[in-house]
């Protein structure tokens, strides 16, 4: 079966701030996807306006949001499966409950967020994609917020671009 190409933004940890310069980076993209914090209804709303928007709540996220968005999203985008979560660890350290699931079934593409360190990991045990984009808010101990942009073509992920703003600019 033959697919099209998607092209995807992905963030995490916005905790209520969505820069204008993230919103530029992700222009050509057909879709927003983020990985839980995303801290206030506001946040969701200026996403949601912009572009299509896949989501899962994080730790902080209030009521409102748990209303909205799950605590995992199972998909499948052009071909690939796809899993978001917001705490599931990363590769050789994942948490039980994702541990759990890998093994009985493995999505393509693994996207967590929460620990506010970027890392896009080939996952070979498991044959899978791992991101975690960072994090894209003003809060946290991180230094360069980031955002991840990227496609999907017949199943594969590729392209993928970093995006990286200091956060005292």
């Amino acid at each position: 079966m033959k697919y099209n190409m998607t092209k995807i933004g992905l963030l995490s940890d916005t905790h209520g701030f969505v820069d204008d310069k993230i919103l530029e980076f992700f222009k050509s993209c057909d879709e927003i996807w983020h990985s839980g914090d995303i801290g206030d209804i506001a946040a969701c709303n200026k996403l949601e306006s912009f572009k299509p928007l896949k989501a899962v709540y994080g730790n902080i996220d209030g009521a409102e949001i748990r209303i909205r968005y799950k605590k995992h999203l199972h998909f499948v985008c052009e071909g690939a499966k796809v899993w978001i979560t917001h705490i599931g660890g990363y590769p050789g350290h994942y948490e039980k409950e994702i541990k759990d699931e890998l093994s009985i079934n493995p999505p393509k593409i693994l996207i967590c967020g929460h620990s506010h360190i970027l890392k896009i990991i080939y996952d070979k045990k498991y044959d899978l994609l791992f991101i975690n984009p960072g994090a894209a808010g003003s809060s946290g101990f991180h230094k360069v917020r980031t955002a991840v942009r990227f496609v999907i073509d017949n199943g594969i992920p590729k392209q993928m671009e970093i995006l990286e703003i200091d956060r005292n600019k």
